[in-house]
C-alpha cells in the first residue's frame, strides 16, 4: 500500500466483525497508534488452543512507526492480549486507572511489569503522536473508568467510542459526558467508529441500578449459602453484591483468581468498597451457618475450569453447593457460550440447589453493559461523522448499526462495513477502501503464540474424531525383508481386543502392500509409508467409514 504523509489510514487486526479480540490501528505519516488489544476463547473446533489474540505480523513489519498502544477499557476482549503484544512491541502504554490496573496484574503474572511503560490517562488528557493530536472523552459501560478516544489529524478527525451504553443513573456515578460529544460533534468528525453489540436491540438498554435492588431481595430471602457469579471484570455489579451481602448480614467469600486479582486491584484503587472484615476465605465460611455467607465466583459464562462449574460438579475442595443454597448468575451468555451455561445450570438443581438465571427483564439479574438502538441513534447524532464504520459485532449487527446510521441521515455511500485487514483510507476530505491488509487470528498453545497453524488444527480434529492407528515394520538394511510386524497399535480408533480379525486383515494388507513394493524394487522409505499410508486408509474406509490418522512406522535393522 502506498502511503504518503497526506493519508490517513484506519484498519482493524481483530474485532470489527465478530466479539472479542478487539484491535484496531490508525496509521498517520508514519505513525502508528493501536487502539485496544484482546483475546478471546477458542471454541470447541479449537482443540488445545487456550486463547486467541490477533495476529500482529503487519504492525511487526512496521514495528519503528508503532508509537503507543491506547486501551479504551479493561474487559478481557480488550486487554486481554496485551501481555503478548507488549512481549513483541514494547510500546508505551496509555489507559484509565482501573484499566492500568488490571494490565498490571496480567504483566506481572507474565514476567513483564517491570519493562512495561503504563501511563495513567483520564477525560481531560491530551496525548500528541507526531501530527496526531489525541483526546477523550467519558462514557460508561459495564465497568468503570471507559474512554472514548478522539485523533485529530491534519486530514480529519477520527472517533473511536469503544464500548459504551448512556446510563444517566450509573452504579458508580461516572456520567457519560453528552457535553464533550456534542462539541467533538460540533467541531466536526470526519470518521466515526462505534460499536455495534447491542444494535439489533430496540430502545434504550436499562440502568444498572436496577440491578441491585434485585440482588438485595434474592440474597435477603434466601435460607442457605448463596453464590452470585457474574463477570469479575463488572465492579459495579461487585460492588452491588457486596452491599446486599452486606444488608443480608453475610460475610463474602471470594472463587477464582479473576475475582481475586480485580477485587483487590478496585479495593487498592478505591473502585470497591468493601466493609472491614467482611471478606473472609473458604476456610473460615465453613465454621459459620450458611445463611451468613455469600460467595463472589467466576464461571458465569461456563467456563469448564472456573469456580461455578467446579462447585457444579462437585469437585470445588473447599467448598460445596448444597440442598436449599441459592445460586445467582449475573450475567448474560455470550452467544456460543449457552451450551455451557445449561450445562452447569442444569448440574446445580441436581445438587438440590434455587438456580435464578437468564438475562435482561427475565430475572433482573443482569443488564447489558452495550447501547442499544437508540443509544447507537445518540451517538451518531451527536457525533454527526461524514463518514462511519460500524465495528465489534457479527456481521448481522455491523449491518443493523448501518441502517441505524442512515437513520438518522448519514450518507449511506459513506458507510463501510469492513472486515479485520479491510483498510479506510482517508485524505482531501473523502474516505475510500484501501488494499488489504495481513489481520486474523494468532493462537496461544502453552506458551507458543502463532505456532498453531491449519495443518495441527486439522490433526487435532482427526484425532480427536476418529483416532489415530499406527503400523510398526521392521525391516533388515540389506535386503528389505520383514523381520518383525506389522504391529498394529490402535489409540481411540478401536479397541484392538474387541477387534482381532480387523487387526489382522491391517497386518495382512500391510503385509502384502510391502511384498509388492519390495519386487517392484521400490526402496525408498518415503514411498513405502506413503503407500501403507493409502492402502490401509482406502481398506479402513471402505470397511468401517472411517478416517482414523495413519502413522507408519518402518525400522531399519
Amino acid at each position: 500500500m502506498n502511503r504518503t504523509s497526506e493519508v490517513g489510514t484506519v484498519f482493524a487486526l481483530g474485532g470489527v466483525n465478530e466479539i472479542g479480540k478487539n484491535m484496531y490501528v490508525l496509521q498517520y505519516d508514519g505513525d502508528i497508534i493501536v487502539i485496544d488489544c484482546g483475546s478471546k476463547f477458542p471454541d470447541e473446533s479449537l482443540l488445545g488452543i487456550d486463547l486467541i489474540v490477533p495476529d500482529i505480523s503487519y504492525l511487526l513489519e512496521h514495528s519503528s512507526q508503532v508509537k503507543a498502544l491506547i486501551v479504551t477499557h479493561g474487559h478481557e476482549d480488550h486487554i486481554g492480549g496485551i501481555p503478548y503484544f507488549l512481549k513483541e512491541l514494547n510500546v508505551p502504554v496509555y489507559a484509565s486507572a482501573l484499566t492500568i490496573g488490571l494490565i498490571e496484574t496480567k504483566l506481572k503474572e507474565h514476567g513483564l511489569l517491570r519493562n512495561a511503560t503504563l501511563n495513567v490517562i483520564h477525560a481531560d488528557s491530551v496525548v500528541r503522536f507526531g501530527d496526531i493530536r489525541t483526546s477523550f472523552f467519558r462514557t460508561n459501560h459495564s465497568i468503570p473508568d471507559c474512554l472514548g478516544i478522539v485523533f485529530e489529524t491534519p486530514q480529519g478527525t477520527v472517533v473511536h467510542t469503544g464500548d459504551f451504553k448512556f446510563d444517566l443513573s450509573p452504579e458508580n456515578r461516572q456520567y457519560p459526558d453528552l457535553h464533550r460529544m456534542a462539541a467533538i460533534g460540533e467541531k466536526g468528525v470526519f470518521l466515526l467508529l462505534s460499536e455495534s453489540t447491542n444494535a439489533e436491540r430496540p430502545g434504550f438498554t436499562p440502568s444498572e441500578r436496577l440491578v441491585g435492588a434485585h440482588l438485595e431481595e434474592a440474597i435477603s430471602h434466601a435460607d442457605g449459602k448463596v453464590f452470585v457469579s457474574t463477570f469479575a471484570s463488572n465492579v459495579n455489579r461487585l460492588q452491588q453484591v457486596v452491599r446486599a451481602a452486606a444488608v443480608s448480614g453475610r460475610k463474602l467469600v471470594l472463587l477464582g483468581r479473576s475475582m481475586v486479582n480485580v477485587v483487590n486491584v478496585a479495593q487498592e484503587l478505591n473502585y470497591l468498597d468493601i466493609p472491614e472484615g467482611m471478606l473472609i476465605d473458604a476456610e473460615a465460611a465453613a465454621k459459620l451457618p450458611s445463611e451468613q455467607v455469600a460467595v463472589l465466583c467466576t464461571g458465569s459464562q461456563g467456563e469448564a475450569m472456573a469456580a461455578l462449574a467446579r462447585l457444579a460438579n462437585g469437585n470445588y475442595r473447599q467448598m460445596s453447593v448444597d440442598p436449599g443454597d441459592t445460586v445467582i448468575i449475573a450475567a448474560g451468555a455470550i452467544p456460543g457460550n449457552e451450551r455451557n451455561v445449561s450445562r452447569i445450570v442444569d448440574n446445580l438443581f441436581q445438587l438440590g440447589a434455587k438456580v435464578i438465571y437468564g438475562s435482561g427483564t427475565s430475572t433482573g439479574m443482569h443488564v447489558s453493559g452495550h447501547g442499544s438502538q437508540e443509544e447507537l441513534k445518540l451517538m451518531l447524532s451527536l457525533m454527526k461523522p461524514r463518514y462511519f464504520v460500524p465495528i465489534h459485532g457479527e456481521y448481522r449487527m455491523l449491518y443493523q448499526h448501518r441502517l441505524l446510521a442512515e437513520s438518522v441521515g448519514v450518507d449511506p455511500s459513506h458507510i463501510f462495513i469492513v472486515g479485520n485487514g479491510d483498510a479506510v483510507e482517508f485524505a482531501g476530505g473523502k474516505a475510500v477502501l484501501g488494499d488489504r491488509l495481513p489481520a486474523g487470528d494468532a493462537f496461544v498453545d502453552g506458551l507458543g503464540v502463532g505456532d498453531i497453524g491449519t495443518v495441527v488444527l486439522r490433526d487435532r480434529k482427526q484425532l480427536s474424531a476418529d483416532g489415530i492407528l499406527i503400523v510398526v515394520v521392521t525391516m533388515s538394511k540389506r535386503d528389505g525383508s520383514i523381520l518383525s510386524g506389522p504391529d498394529v497399535i490402535s489409540r481411540g480408533f478401536v479397541f484392538v481386543k474387541d477387534n482381532e480379525e480387523l487387526i489382522r486383515s491391517i497386518q495382512e494388507l500391510a503385509l502384502g502392500t510391502l511384498a509388492d513394493l519390495k519386487e517392484a524394487k521400490v526402496r525408498q522409505w518415503s514411498a513405502l509409508k506413503r503407500a501403507l499410508k493409502d492402502e490401509i486408509a482406502k481398506y479402513l474406509f471402505a470397511q468401517l467409514k472411517k478416517r482414523p490418522m495413519i502413522l507408519p512406522i518402518l525400522i531399519d535393522v
